[in-house]
């Protein structure tokens, strides 16, 4: 597998993006979202499409020192916003990954939970998407793809087409899922 597509943003609307997202996150504190990751000390979690990085911080101090936050986006002002605030706050714990293609500088089999939250709309080849986060996944990890910007039954048919996950949970616009057995590579 060598890289993919997805619509990349460019710099001026990605700031925009960010300050609405930093408005959002003010009303709306992230802290309940993560409720039903089950995200406990020693994860390693990945935030697939982290953009600003909403998320790093709380997913950083739930996973504890001896946990692992990858935040993975395609944008460089998205991996040098979360460098900055990684250092800022002091989160130890969290490694940025600019995702250039597949396969991410990731260990297979590594993570606990995947989140892809806002994002699975730009991604052009889900499929390849959802085998890339397969891959990333531990036997036993959990998987939560938002549907975001497209219908809720399209996100659904993309992971079900991609056969590597299995939906075990539809909450509002969330599926949670869990990876279909490993297959050598």
């Amino acid at each position: 597998m060598s890289g993919y597509e997805v619509e990349h943003i460019p710099n001026i609307p990605f700031r925009l993006m960010s300050f609405v997202l930093a408005i959002r996150d003010i009303l709306f504190p992230v802290v309940k979202r993560f409720d039903q990751f089950g995200i406990d000390k020693g994860f390693i979690i990945v935030d697939f499409g982290c953009g600003p990085g909403s998320y790093v911080e709380h997913a950083s101090k739930l996973v504890g020192d001896g946990g692992k936050v990858y935040a993975v986006d395609v944008h460089p002002l998205a991996i040098k916003a979360i460098k900055e605030k990684a250092k800022r706050k002091d989160l130890d714990n969290v490694v940025p990954v600019l995702s250039t293609g597949y396969p991410v500088d990731i260990d297979s089999h590594s993570a606990d939970v995947i989140y892809a939250l806002d994002m699975f709309h730009h991604i052009k080849d889900a499929s390849g998407f959802l085998k890339e986060l397969h891959r990333l996944l531990k036997p036993n990890g959990t998987l939560f793809i938002e549907s975001g910007h497209q219908r809720l039954c399209s996100a659904k048919q993309k992971i079900v087409k991609s056969d590597c996950c299995v939906i075990i949970k539809e909450d509002r616009n969330i599926f949670k899922c869990t990876p279909k057995e490993h297959r050598s590579a």
